[in-house]
């Protein structure tokens, strides 16, 4: 059962082709994050759902409900879908209580109830409903924002980018709390976002966009596990390509020999996540592994990079506890856990 259906879609400006016969859909409840880099489509097929936009071709439909069959669309106001962009969008002429309550029905009889529990459910104390949004910090404003996007009861959310704008701690707790608050109402949500790690985090689906087209869609771990070729793989986070023969069930490589999931033989190339992959510091010169040519403090979590022995492949990144660091110059074994992924041809 699906509550949105975004049915080949596309979408030209002029010379250039903005989507091209996209397809999604979207489970009610859910959380779907669209990612893709500047120029992929992503925002202007927000839009397109939305009704700010109507497609050259394509439907789609909320709830079985027609909302654009090309051109013919329903128009925005009419769709029962809230949306929450980046800077917000309040009235800076309004209290918080009036921007929360500009699109309830007008005399809703229950006006300031309503208002003390969107209040309640998005985290802000109920005295801040008086202020005006140059009184708020910048995640208040956005908690504000969804508030009145919640106030108009909708069966679909789009969040396009809403925490860019914030710091990278707010951004997270900011994050977080929307999700809270969007599951505890039961709400279907849409994120556009370039932060792959905030796509990871908060969708129960991700969508990867390329040159306006659906590049593959999935659960966060499939996608992050399993992409379906190299681009989708580094856009989705740090990884490790190497070229290898695979045979029954294994890959040897720089890295020895790698356990492999499906059937694949002959040349190929496979990715591991840094995370896999474990330093070992090895007196002797190690027959898989190599020279440590670079260490990059982080904190809990620190950069390796290690150049392979008799292999001529630029020095691979590793990721790797703080603890028992090896320094520039030192030999090291490199092992690898789980399996690695291999690209079909």
């Amino acid at each position: 059962m699906t509550l949105l259906d975004i049915e080949s879609i596309s979408k030209r400006y002029g010379p250039v082709q903005a989507l091209d016969t996209v397809s999604l859909s979207v489970r009610p409840s859910s959380r779907t994050a669209i990612v893709g880099p500047s120029g992929s489509g992503k925002t202007t097929l927000l839009r397109i759902v939305a009704g700010f936009e109507f497609p050259d071709s394509g439907r789609v439909r909320l709830d079985g409900a027609l909302l654009a069959d090309g051109p013919a669309s329903v128009p925005a106001h009419k769709r029962g879908i809230g949306i929450v962009s980046q800077d917000g969008a309040l009235f800076p002429h309004l209290s918080v209580a009036e921007n929360i309550a500009f699109g309830f029905e007008r005399g809703a009889p229950d006006r300031e109830k309503r208002i003390a529990d969107l209040l309640e459910m998005v985290e802000l104390d109920g005295a801040m409903a008086t202020r005006r949004p140059h009184q708020l910090s910048g995640g208040q404003q956005q908690r504000v924002a969804l508030a009145r996007a919640l106030g108009r009861r909708p069966r679909l959310m789009l969040l396009d980018e809403p925490f860019s704008a914030l710091d990278t701690g707010l951004r997270e707790n900011m994050r977080k709390a929307v999700s809270r608050v969007l599951q505890a109402a039961g709400i279907t949500a849409i994120l556009v976002t370039h932060d792959q790690s905030e796509a990871l985090s908060f969708a129960d689906q991700v969508a990867v966009m390329r040159e306006g087209k659906l590049v593959q869609a999935g659960s966060p771990e499939t996608l992050y596990r399993h992409p379906r070729d190299r681009e989708t793989a580094l856009f989705l986070g740090d990884a490790v390509l190497l070229p290898a023969i695979v045979k029954s069930g294994f890959a040897e490589c720089a890295l020895g020999r790698v356990a492999v999931e499906g059937d694949h033989a002959g040349k190929a190339e496979i990715m591991l996540r840094p995370e896999q992959i474990r330093v070992v510091t090895d007196a002797d010169e190690p027959r898989y592994g190599g020279r440590v040519v670079d260490v990059q403090f982080g904190g809990a979590t620190c950069t390796v990079a290690v150049a392979l022995a008799a292999v001529a492949l630029p020095p691979i990144l590793i990721k790797t506890s703080s603890v028992a660091l090896p320094a520039p110059g030192d030999l090291v074994r490199l092992d690898v856990a789980g399996t690695a992924h291999v690209f079909s041809r």
